[in-house]
């Protein structure tokens, strides 16, 4: 990297945690007012649970199409302008008074919007730190976190005081906003720093890299489970809140996310400093530490639906965040480390399409547990038994496969 971008690599940093708190915080809108949707427009759960299905099923239709224009076009342009389709979108949300229409605003519009932000969003951030790479995406990772007690706590106040609608409003704005503070600060890596030639990148090249490469490939079925809990636990436990515990819509939204996310945060950062300590001795720890994360936090998952105190049920959802945390913090780091540089915008489309076309089913699959047996209870160890199942398959492929493919790339580079 040169010399003069020593100090703009974090502001770039800056730049990108803040557009990736308002792309998470738009998401969790739509879940802190689901039922003052549901209740006001006469929805079914499994009806409403649609419109957060068709969004995941969109968004990974279109991330493909991100990946490659990531790779091919501006990643600067690419995050700039897909901040400011869905921002808008959202805002256009506000207006929907059915299904139809919350489909399309919301799953099509919002949904198509936000596939064009992950890969280049993540890429270039991986551009600009290379040594320091788990630790600044772990730091990028908090803006998630932050953006998802905002939303969850301010949307529920939001909702419950000036009606589902303003909410939306008031998100999107917020994102038109900022992404004319991104066209202003925003700028592309020097193009040395992409590595390989990226005018001849196909739309297919992230895939093949992705499913040829054990590594990548264990990264991918890791994430989907990860995105099928996370979907289904975001989508419906500020509901569980409220039909079990009897709180508002802005309580529920605030507490079903603050004890988890803040433990995540904490977790997020500790493991992103582990990471990049111990990968550059033995690069394997990096999955290690992923594996150990899912583990873990899969513990907590069936108790979730069974305690009937609210202080033991954060503390349940408190341990479960800091161990998630454990494998965002290295996602996008593994992945890098085993696929060619000038594809990590394909490769990094190539795993999260793959990852929410599974957890896009998780809200509809929840729903229907839940109108066959009168409530969330049964879905926790359910989500449990995915988590301990793809951590464990994690550590196996992380001993096997990982310093392998890692060679294989630093060879080729």
């Amino acid at each position: 990297m040169k010399a003069v971008n020593k100090w703009y690599k974090w502001e770039v940093l800056a730049l990108l945690w803040v557009a990736y708190l308002l792309n998470q915080g738009d998401r969790q809108v739509f879940n802190s007012v689901l039922p003052l949707i549901r209740d006001s427009l006469n929805l079914t759960d499994a009806s409403v649970s649609l419109i957060a299905v068709f969004f995941n099923l969109f968004y990974a239709a279109m991330v493909p199409i991100g990946g490659w224009m990531g790779d091919r076009f501006s990643r600067k342009w690419v995050c700039t302008l897909s901040i400011l389709f869905w921002s808008v979108a959202t805002m256009f949300t506000g207006l929907a008074n059915g299904v139809f229409l919350l489909i399309l605003t919301r799953s099509v519009a919002t949904g198509g919007g936000e596939a064009f932000f992950g890969p280049a969003n993540y890429s270039l951030l991986g551009q600009y730190h290379t040594d320091t790479r788990a630790r600044a995406m772990s730091i990028h990772q908090t803006s998630y976190y932050v953006g998802v007690i905002l939303a969850g706590w301010l949307a529920g106040y939001i909702g419950d005081h000036l009606g589902w609608q303003y909410a939306f409003y008031i998100f999107g704005g917020a994102g038109v906003i900022w992404a004319f503070v991104m066209a202003l600060r925003l700028k592309d890596a020097p193009r040395e720093e992409t590595g390989g030639d990226d005018s001849n990148v196909s739309i297919w090249d992230g895939f093949k890299t992705v499913f040829t490469t054990p590594t990548a490939l264990m990264v991918t079925v890791g994430f989907c489970g990860f995105i099928f809990v996370i979907t289904g636990y975001m989508t419906w436990v500020p509901t569980f809140l409220q039909e079990n515990f009897g709180q508002t819509g802005a309580q529920a939204g605030l507490h079903s996310m603050l004890w988890t996310y803040v433990a995540a945060f904490a977790g997020v950062l500790l493991a992103g400093t582990l990471s990049d300590k111990w990968a550059a001795k033995d690069p394997r720890k990096r999955m290690v530490i992923q594996g150990a994360g899912l583990i873990l936090g899969a513990f907590f998952l069936p108790f979730m639906g069974t305690v009937r105190n609210l202080w033991i049920l954060y503390l349940c959802f408190a341990g479960w965040g800091f161990f998630r945390a454990f494998f965002d913090a290295n996602i996008y780091a593994a992945l890098y480390d085993v696929t060619p540089k000038h594809l990590h915008a394909s490769c990094s489309s190539a795993m999260i399409m793959t990852g929410f076309a599974v957890g896009a089913t998780a809200p509809y699959i929840l729903a229907l547990i839940k109108e066959s047996t009168g409530s969330l209870n049964a879905t926790f160890p359910i989500l449990g038994l995915i988590w301990l199942v793809c951590g464990l398959a994690c550590l196996w492929v992380s001993a096997k496969y990982y310093n392998r493919d890692n060679a294989k790339i630093n060879n080729h580079e």
